[in-house]
């Protein structure tokens, strides 16, 4: 979600510049001037009520208090679906997500405001450092590739909206359990071990309580790659304070709430299934049906931090994607042909090369 350009404005008492968030302080800082201002923080107590999640269906009725609900300015990219947040001079620019150029719009849209915020750890620096490290590790990279990390690779500091879900769940399933064992066939110097499995009849029941379950509420960016930004420190999160956001991007989120909880019971089957294999147990498990109940559903809204580049090549967006608190990369690449066809060529020279001195250590 994007949000009002006044709410996370902060003038430099000293010099009147903007200010902005320093990543891995509690303050923001003027980079004019120097001038640095603490950003409050709150008690223990205070901060555990704040971080308090809502009930999802009364989310789904519309029925959350208003001042849950606020509208907030939309930056529209049409090549890949982003919403994000520009300064309020700007009327044009390049997408973070695509490099594509986008116009921005006026219209204001009501979201569920941001609850829950993970702020910056690392700065740009160290994230580019990050970047650099991964670039350097891809096989067959075009070299232009390694150049833009060298030179022009600047990196878009974004806050991406994601929905965290607290579900309890109680499942029934049935299933067979196999049971490895092993017998002898053939006879004599053919005789030989071969294992075999039993197969029984299972059912029973597994219960989850999931927190926290993470859902990008936003089609920005490949939910793959994003997965494997994964984990994130949860016990960081600090109530939504405008301060964090000063010098920053926001995107808006995209995925509804009702659209998010789909794809969380995906991601919570995964567990489930796992526990249905622990439950039936011995060698190997089938799994024939299972049947959830979810209950107590409950979700915040959060932002988490990542430091990103897209880069075009050859017509084409490649993003690469840095994680703003623990420095993990991830991104899509292109190929270079042209390495790629001197390295096969490389290896034919090679397997050539070999078998001649074989061929003449036969003489």
């Amino acid at each position: 979600m994007t949000l009002h350009q006044a709410e996370h404005r902060f003038p430099c008492a000293q010099c009147g510049a903007s200010l902005r968030f320093a990543p891995g302080q509690a303050r923001l800082s003027c980079e004019y001037c120097g001038h640095e201002q603490p950003i409050p923080q709150m008690d223990d107590a205070t901060r555990v009520t704040k971080l308090q999640s809502l009930d999802y269906h009364e989310a789904v009725a519309q029925a959350l208090p208003p001042d849950s609900f606020e509208e907030t300015r939309v930056v529209h990219c049409d090549t890949c679906g982003a919403e994000v947040q520009f300064e309020e001079n700007v009327h044009s620019s390049e997408c973070p997500f695509c490099a594509s150029p986008v116009v921005t719009d006026t219209g204001t849209h009501r979201h569920i405001k941001p609850q829950a915020i993970l702020a910056f750890r690392l700065s740009e620096r160290e994230a580019h450092e990050k970047m650099g490290q991964w670039l350097k590790g891809l096989w067959f990279a075009p070299s232009k590739l390694s150049k833009y990390a060298r030179s022009t690779g600047k990196l878009s500091g974004l806050y991406v909206p994601y929905w965290a879900f607290d579900v309890a769940t109680k499942s029934r399933y049935t299933g067979q359990r196999g049971t490895h064992y092993y017998v002898t066939v053939g006879s004599g110097k053919n005789a030989r071990r071969e294992r075999r499995t039993r197969w029984s009849s299972a059912s029973g029941r597994v219960q989850r309580q999931f927190l926290d379950l993470l859902v990008m509420a936003a089609q920005s960016l490949p939910r793959a790659n994003i997965r494997r930004l994964e984990p994130w420190t949860m016990a960081d999160l600090q109530p939504y304070s405008s301060e964090y956001l000063s010098g920053f991007r926001a995107e808006g989120y995209t995925v509804a709430l009702p659209e998010g909880f789909e794809i969380a019971k995906e991601r919570m089957a995964e567990q489930i299934n796992a526990d249905i294999r622990r439950d039936i147990g011995g060698d190997e498990q089938r799994i024939s049906s299972v049947n959830t109940d979810y209950s107590d559903e409950r979700f915040k809204h959060l932002l988490l931090p990542i430091w990103m580049a897209a880069y075009r090549y050859r017509g084409k967006s490649y993003r690469f994607i840095v994680n703003g608190q623990t420095g993990r990369v991830q991104g899509e690449r292109p190929w270079s042909p042209w390495k790629i066809a001197g390295a096969v060529l490389a290896g034919l020279v090679f397997l050539a090369i070999a078998f001649y001195v074989a061929e003449m250590g036969g003489f």
